[in-house]
């Protein structure tokens, strides 16, 4: 690298689902490309973890160049990497690892690899750089449900994380029982937006041990039992109710935690992150538990949300800043947990 300063970063993202890339120059994102496989894991109602990383492979290298082109640059104008490491699927996982090694160790830069769930945080930071610390950050997702505490910059405190089933995957499978299709999330979301809340009744799932852990699985099994008990289908004339009933249940059990949260730790802003962030229930209600508290919330727009390159490797410029002397490593290596 010489004498020149580290300016210009690609990152890869390839964690689940979604193929990424993007170019960032410093904290600001040039280009952001997100690559969806929706339509090739809807007929299973769920990601394929074979199927996630065989099209990885596929597009990858496209994803790249577009991201490049997107930023107008080329692969030699790179001074840093940025990659995720993990949580995800592995497979799909050592897909993006391997494509970063391979552009690292011919163009002789620095890795830095990046934690997924950390990422979705900052993705919050990229368009609101002054949140003010200590933070308390709901990340909520397919596969993850956590709550984090962040006393400063790159302190990630885990304070409870779910012990089964994540709420997006409950949502998904509700969804794919009533075969409404996939993602569940955001089809549940449409169902439910004209339903009655109020006319099916849900018990809160809540933990036997002290703590901040979630849990889903009892939830999702009582909307199996209530949709078989109602012959619920997608033509049923209950279902929206139903379904306004199940989403606004799922978003009490999350707000919950926080909300106890916030009674033992000092925060002065908080975050709410992860593809279920996009769900407009879930974040009124979190807007409106932030007011209640005096507090200000951030939730990253859409796009920022869903797994995305651009928060890979606005998490990675801030490690780098933090120690600069981040070195070429091909030891780097993936982890699914």
């Amino acid at each position: 690298m010489g004498k020149k300063k580290p300016r210009l970063l690609l990152a890869v993202e390839t964690s689940c689902d979604e193929t990424s890339a993007a170019v960032l120059e410093g904290n600001k994102i040039l280009s952001n490309i997100i690559l969806s496989q929706d339509e090739i894991h809807s007929p299973y109602g769920g990601v394929v973890p074979e199927l996630a990383s065989r099209q990885h492979i596929k597009s990858i290298d496209y994803v790249v160049g577009e991201s490049l082109l997107q930023a107008g640059l080329g692969l030699e104008d790179i001074d840093l990497y940025a990659v995720t490491q993990g949580p995800g699927l592995i497979g799909s996982l050592l897909v993006g690892l391997t494509f970063v090694k391979g552009l690292a160790y011919y163009f002789q830069k620095p890795i830095v690899g990046v934690d997924h769930l950390q990422a979705h945080i900052e993705a919050a930071f990229v368009e609101n750089p002054g949140i003010e610390y200590p933070v308390l950050a709901l990340l909520v997702s397919g596969g993850h449900t956590s709550l984090y505490f962040l006393e400063k910059p790159l302190s990630y405190r885990l304070l409870g994380k779910t012990r089964d089933d994540a709420a997006g995957e409950c949502l998904d499978k509700v969804a794919k029982f009533l075969e409404l299709g996939y993602p569940g999330g955001p089809v549940i979301e449409k169902y439910a937006q004209n339903g009655d809340s109020s006319r099916f009744h849900f018990s809160l799932p809540r933990m036997k041990t002290p703590g901040y852990d979630f849990s889903f699985s009892g939830l999702k099994t009582a909307a199996l039992r209530i949709i078989r008990e109602n012959n619920l289908d997608k033509n049923h004339p209950l279902l929206s109710d139903f379904l306004a009933s199940f989403e606004e249940t799922v978003v009490r059990a999350l707000l919950e935690n926080l909300a106890r949260a916030l009674d033992e730790f000092q925060s002065s802003s908080l975050i709410l992150c992860g593809g279920v962030a996009r769900n407009k229930r879930l974040r009124t209600r979190f807007s409106e538990l932030a007011q209640q508290h005096h507090l200000p919330a951030y939730i990253p727009s859409p796009r920022l949300c869903t797994d995305n390159a651009g928060m890979v490797g606005a998490l990675a410029w801030k490690k780098y800043q933090a120690t600069p002397k981040v070195c070429f490593d091909l030891e780097l290596d993936a982890y699914p947990r």
